[in-house]
């Protein structure tokens, strides 16, 4: 597989708070990247810097052969970033929306895959209304399609099983999963939802405190699936043990008597 992603040495501060810190982060083509950690381990803050949202303090990322500091059309070009609910814009309909990212894309119209991923998420009957009207699954969906659009190359993704309906969840695994059998998509999902990473990525890591501190394989994640007494969970929880216990031990400190 050749390379789609590379991150090298980022790191992202808002003030005096580093939100990341040194991260290096390579993905190939075809790859499935889930991306887990606790709240506040800064992988929304990831996906951002990687899609140029977050302004960088150190460190480099290409994408698809593209530096995105000296090239960023182009390497934004390479990327597929779900919205987020909440910034939807409330007043447009639905597929106003999509054309409205059509275009942003050089697209002439919303490709038939796009339409047809909407039919997959039972979202085609309320396209042609407002935004301000759809549930928070609806929005979800539709910012899937949004992200999804014209299938770029590298597909960010940050929780966006949040509020899906479990068919609609099952019809978006089978579809991401289509995509990459293809090979030429590669995702990096930002997720909670462990067993997702479990049973669907090809590569799982753990971010905590702004770092990267531990990676599992395909194979690792393989023998998981195979072993009922193996789980991410449970190897998550005991990386992030080992991890807090080294915290609190610190260096030995001499204190005069």
């Amino acid at each position: 597989m050749t390379g789609l992603l590379r991150v090298t040495k980022v790191r992202v501060a808002y003030g005096d708070v580093c939100v990341l810190d040194g991260i290096d982060l390579d993905i190939a083509r075809g790859e499935f990247v889930a991306l887990i950690g606790p709240n506040g381990a800064g992988k929304t803050t990831l996906l951002h810097a990687i899609a140029g949202i977050a302004p960088l303090r150190g460190g480099n990322i290409d994408i698809d052969g593209h530096d995105l500091a000296s090239a960023p059309h182009a390497a934004k070009q390479a990327i597929g970033l779900a919205i987020d609910p909440p910034n939807l814009p409330a007043l447009l309909t639905g597929r106003e929306c999509l054309a409205l990212f059509a275009g942003a894309r050089g697209l002439p119209a919303i490709p038939p895959a796009t339409l047809a991923l909407g039919e997959t998420l039972s979202l085609t009957s309320v396209l042609d209304r407002r935004i301000a009207s759809y549930s928070l699954g609806m929005r979800q969906k539709l910012g899937i399609m949004l992200g999804l659009l014209g299938e770029p190359p590298l597909l960010l993704l940050d929780e966006p099983f949040n509020g899906l309906d479990p068919r609609s969840a099952l019809a978006f695994k089978s579809h991401l999963a289509a995509i990459l059998t293809r090979g030429g998509t590669s995702v990096l999902l930002a997720t909670h939802a462990l067993d997702i990473a479990e049973r669907h990525a090809t590569r799982a890591v753990l971010l905590m405190d702004g770092r990267v501190r531990r990676a599992w394989s395909a194979g690792e994640l393989a023998a998981m699936r195979e072993s009922p007494e193996r789980s991410l969970e449970r190897a998550m929880a005991e990386a992030c043990g080992r991890d807090r216990d080294e915290n609190l031990s610190g260096p030995a400190v001499d204190v005069p008597l």
